[in-house]
């Protein structure tokens, strides 16, 4: 007997979760699922990869399947709401395989699909809709959807639909919702806006929360390596060459850097893909699906990937470029060590990144330990903790000399730079760092 036996779920539904080989449930999941099932509004905390999407979907599915009758043209019964395509599809997903075998009808709208195609669908109504703000609008506006039976409302990665702006948008959608409703709120981290969020959209909430915001996944190794911008690509080929055979996420900072990135892999002979803004739904679609089958082993994405990708065997993430808002940084490393597996986060830092890791180190409350290099400026080291690499130096100060040239050159280098020059300086010991 499995701990979702005892939590007074539909026996149909367990047998359904155990074919699915779930059969203990993630803390987030034991702690949520029995006040959701006594109606109770839930606002949850927890960072990614911990099973949030089980813990509002289980008890929301139990629920519908003891309501009487079908769900009124162009009605839903439910909404889940989701800031990004992806994170939609994979709640879909879940959803639909929690819900298989009932009457249960599970729909999904995203922008960059045939809007008509998606009223079609919404015309004889649906129970569980996942739906991003902005097309749930469009859809709203063309009077193709309507909310005023719905009973059910998640709020999915909150944090990640406020920083994106959709304030505005929720506000709207949440007006056309009846009052009398369960509401359910996650999130991995806990931005000011949140409480003023939960205090519009919640009554009186239950607050479940397995891992302090901003905390990164317990099984998951983090480190840093100082490195001239210019050095990243060599030192990614050096490091992903050691584990060819093992999913690798690589992030970068803007659409056009990670789609060169992506082709420099290529070249280097790595079976590599990318997501970004510039890539069609269908081209996002096809590359995550072909990371999950281990047809290419390293994907290549922009922030647009940092939540809502669910793949349990990623076991690398490089944060290529370290991202400027430092929640973000918490999220992308959220992709390895899912499942209570081990993973490793990798990051870069260049010279003008130092702000950046400063501020995740806030937000985070630790100090990142350093894998190879020195500190560009004044950045935390862990107490006992060495830099890696026994004299390849890659970035920080240059050794002895300061700004005034003379310096001494690292272990093995000869005066003059050369191939052995230390990786983020000059060669020469003229004592200034790469820009």
């Amino acid at each position: 007997m499995s701990d979702f036996d005892m939590m007074d779920l539909p026996a149909k539904l367990v047998a359904r979760l155990t074919e699915m080989g779930l059969k203990d449930p993630t803390p987030i999941q034991k702690q949520a699922i029995p006040h959701a099932l006594n109606g109770r509004d839930v606002m949850g905390l927890a960072q990614t990869g911990t099973g949030k999407t089980a813990a509002f979907g289980v008890p929301i599915v139990a629920q519908m399947m003891a309501l009487e009758g079908r769900p009124a043209p162009k009605s839903v019964r439910g909404l889940v709401l989701a800031p990004t395509r992806e994170l939609a599809t994979q709640i879909s997903v879940n959803l639909r395989a929690f819900a298989e075998g009932t009457p249960i009808k599970v729909a999904m709208v995203v922008g960059g699909q045939s809007i008509n195609n998606q009223i079609k669908r919404l015309e004889r109504g649906v129970d569980l809709l996942v739906a991003t703000p902005g097309r749930l609008l469009d859809l709203m506006d063309r009077r193709a959807v309507r909310l005023n039976e719905a009973v059910f409302l998640v709020l999915d990665e909150a944090d990640q639909m406020l920083d994106m702006g959709f304030i505005h948008d929720l506000r709207k959608i949440a007006s056309v919702i009846p009052k009398e409703r369960q509401t359910m709120l996650f999130s991995a981290t806990m931005p000011k806006q949140m409480n003023e969020l939960a205090q519009s959209y919640l009554r009186s909430p239950i607050r479940v929360e397995v891992s302090p915001p901003g905390k990164a996944a317990d099984k998951v190794t983090q480190e840093v390596h100082f490195i001239a911008k210019s050095e990243k690509p060599a030192l990614l080929i050096e490091m992903l060459d050691k584990h060819r055979e093992e999913r690798a996420l690589v992030f970068g900072r803007t659409k056009h850097g990670s789609e060169k990135l992506m082709k420099n892999l290529v070249k280097a002979g790595y079976a590599a893909g990318s997501i970004h803004g510039n890539k069609s739904q269908g081209q996002r679609d096809r590359a995550i699906a072909a990371f999950k089958s281990g047809e290419i082993k390293v994907l290549v994405a922009t922030d647009v990937a940092a939540r809502g990708l669910d793949i349990p065997d990623v076991k690398h993430v490089y944060n290529f470029d370290l991202p400027n808002v430092p929640d973000n940084y918490v999220h992308r490393i959220g992709r390895t060590a899912r499942a209570g597996k081990d993973g490793a986060a990798i990051a870069f830092c260049a010279p003008d990144e130092m702000g950046e890791l400063k501020a995740i180190q806030k937000t985070m409350g630790v100090s990142i330990p350093v894998g190879s290099g020195r500190p560009w400026e004044g950045a935390d080291i862990p107490e006992g903790t060495k830099p890696k690499g026994r004299g390849r130096g890659r970035g920080g100060r240059p050794q002895g000399g300061g700004n005034g040239g003379g310096g001494q050159p690292a272990q093995g280098q000869k005066p003059g730079g050369g191939r052995n020059r230390r990786r983020g300086g000059k060669p020469g010991g003229g004592g200034q760092r790469a820009a």
